[in-house]
């Protein structure tokens, strides 16, 4: 509305008309606080322009209230302009309002200048900032202020605390985050549901979920925040088990769920493989009638394909109104870790086609795993080189140049792979080595294979795997005193395998077994149920394989050692369980070992057993006593 020479003219879509008033009298004024509930932000701005000194705080302070609603950075400009040329002072919570506006239109260097420049400063005012700082990523920053405000005297309030907690992240984060937890104690705080909530969210991405459990066993009340917090806190970390127990605990106690809720205990699934417990985590997430969260649809894809189903992923992925390029990256990675390269390439194809997601550098990663597993080396050696010469924008980083390693030594061109290791313009890492030294031990490549295990044994002494495939290359060419000499390097340093552990799901309860594990409550008939398999497969031809053994006893020894993989442990009681004709999947934590992974073989052969077995790079389809993996792992 523009007021000219005593007139009011209005605009219209007709264009302009006007009427003559006397815009003197207060009556004939039109309100600004009607025209801005109205949605007239611009007139109301020619109102308080026309206003000037006559403005006051209702105004101003409603006319910044929509200016944040709308992020309306120029209109918020405007009245903060005519603030200071009407020498208006504006109390405490307008300049906080400020801040507040700048802040959530992204201009945070304002907000900052209007804070310092604040005669007087409240807990809101500095909290405003420290949560805008925090918000963006600016956790260095967020703390430094939080340390200026408690130096001006000004005490924090469960806002404050529940807000700084999330800056204190990185590698010093959690010495800051132990600090503001003190504080948080001397001023009461420690039991209010936000600054719990962060501190245990706080704890958890740190990685020390005891703390964090101890702040949520100490809430006098939780709420779904709290409780998806330590949730996700234990899947991160791979305590899958502890997760879903959890989450069945809460549940029991009528904790609500959101969709991070349910995102964090498929997480949790997916790393159990339990796929019986994610159907029913699916029916929850259909019954509660959530929207079509990205985040909850990518999970769920995710959970699938690691639980063996890949059909399920697909037809999660296929219905999605939206994908993110986290979608075609879980859908990318299930099709490669089952060995399904054909079908990674063709959706790779698909995503480029459709050019509204752009691939990044895990993308190129299932990919080029894919062609690897797949047995597809051409078309990956021609994917890497479209990278090199930069068709989508993204440079290869040491991971990928790993896999064309991988992807070289898989189809037997073990020199080639190692000239291209020499060529890398980066240095190559022990994964990278251990890539090629696995490659020498499937192709009887004893030369490099021995300068390559030398090579991993400076850079990572503790490693026992590249004991162990040393040792059986020296075997293989018979080279005994090699061998020996392996071995007792490997004493004298200590290396000390990982343990073993393996798991089944049977009847929706989750078994797990170690290596030789006498505490299952059905461990005698386990170890018969293993005896009768050994006893039938070596009928068919199976012959253990002693070299799996790196300890220094007979071999009668090392064939009781290797009855007692996880494994076969699992495997048998899967057998012992599942009726037949049903498939048996097993998992395990570490890679599956020679020995094992013929064990399987010849298991699915005399038993008419479909066997899958999940280890921790991939899945194994054995069928008839041949793997997808074409005994390369």
């Amino acid at each position: 509305m523009l007021r000219k020479m005593g007139k009011i003219f209005h605009h219209s879509k007709h264009g302009f008309s006007s009427s003559t008033v006397n815009y003197t009298s207060p009556l004939n004024r039109p309100n600004l606080i009607d025209l801005v509930s109205s949605g007239q932000l611009k007139e109301a701005l020619l109102e308080m322009a026309v206003q000037g000194h006559e403005m006051r705080f209702k105004g101003y302070d409603t006319l910044l209230n929509e200016c944040v609603s709308r992020r309306a950075i120029r209109e918020g400009q405007r009245v903060h302009a005519h603030m200071i040329k009407s020498h208006y002072h504006p109390p405490v919570y307008l300049r906080t309002r400020l801040v507040i506006f700048y802040a959530k239109c992204e201009c945070l260097g304002d907000a900052r200048r209007v804070l310092d420049e604040m005669p007087d400063r409240n807990v809101v005012s500095w909290t405003a900032m420290i949560t805008a700082y925090a918000q963006r990523g600016y956790a260095s920053e967020a703390r430094n202020l939080f340390v200026q405000m408690l130096r001006s005297g000004t005490e924090p309030n469960e806002f404050t605390f529940a807000t700084v907690l999330t800056s204190c992240t990185g590698a010093l984060g959690i010495d800051h985050g132990r600090q503001v937890h003190s504080l948080v104690i001397k001023s009461c705080f420690e039991s209010h549901i936000y600054v719990g909530s962060s501190l245990l969210d706080m704890y958890a991405k740190a990685g020390k979920i005891h703390e964090a459990q101890g702040v949520f066993e100490g809430l006098p009340e939780r709420d779904v925040v709290s409780c998806t917090a330590i949730i996700s806190g234990y899947a991160k970390l791979g305590l899958d088990e502890e997760a879903l127990e959890l989450f069945r605990r809460l549940q029991g106690e009528g904790m609500p769920c959101n969709y991070v809720t349910y995102a964090s205990v498929l997480t949790a699934l997916s790393g159990l493989a339990a796929l019986d417990h994610g159907k029913q985590v699916h029916n929850h997430v259909l019954r509660s009638q959530l929207p079509s969260y990205v985040v909850l649809q990518n999970s769920l894809i995710d959970m699938y394909s690691k639980c063996g189903s890949l059909g399920y992923s697909r037809k999660i992925f296929d219905r999605m109104s939206e994908r993110t390029v986290i979608s075609w990256n879980a859908m990318l990675v299930g099709y490669s870790k089952h060995g399904r390269g054909k079908e990674a390439t063709e959706l790779f194809k698909l995503m480029r086609e459709e050019n509204n997601v752009k691939p990044d550098s895990i993308t190129f990663l299932a990919v080029l795993s894919g062609c690897s597993h797949g047995g597809n080396e051409e078309r990956g050696l021609e994917i890497f080189d479209e990278m090199v010469n930069g068709k989508d924008g993204v440079e290869p980083e040491i991971e990928h140049y790993g896999c064309v390693v991988d992807l070289l030594g898989r189809s037997g061109q073990v020199e080639r792979a190692f000239e291209f290791i020499k060529k890398m313009p980066l240095e190559p890492t022990a994964a990278i080595w251990g890539s090629l030294l696995g490659a020498c031990k499937v192709h009887s490549n004893v030369d490099i294979g021995v300068f390559v295990a030398k090579r991993l044994l400076d850079i990572e002494p503790e490693n026992a795997g590249n004991y162990v495939i040393l040792s059986n290359l020296y075997a293989s060419s018979g080279r005994w005193e090699e061998v020996r000499n392996v071995r007792e390097l490997m004493d004298e340093k200590a290396v000390i395998k990982e343990p073993g552990r393996s798991w089944i799901n049977l009847n929706q309860t989750i078994h797990t077994f170690h290596a030789s594990d006498r505490t299952h409550p059905r461990k005698e008939e386990v170890s018969a149920k293993v005896r009768e398999l050994l006893t039938k497969i070596k009928e068919a031809g199976y012959i253990p394989d002693l070299s799996c053994v790196l300890h220094d006893v007979d071999d009668e020894q090392k064939e009781k050692i290797l009855l007692g993989h996880s494994e076969k442990l699992a495997l048998a009681f899967g057998l012992m369980g599942i009726p037949e004709g049903k498939p048996v999947q097993v998992m395990k934590n570490l890679r599956i070992c020679v020995d094992c992974h013929n064990f399987a073989k010849f298991v699915s052969v005399v038993y008419g057993r479909e066997v899958s077995l999940r280890d921790k790079n991939r899945f194994h389809h054995i069928v008839g006593g041949i793997c997808s993996c074409g005994d390369y792992w």
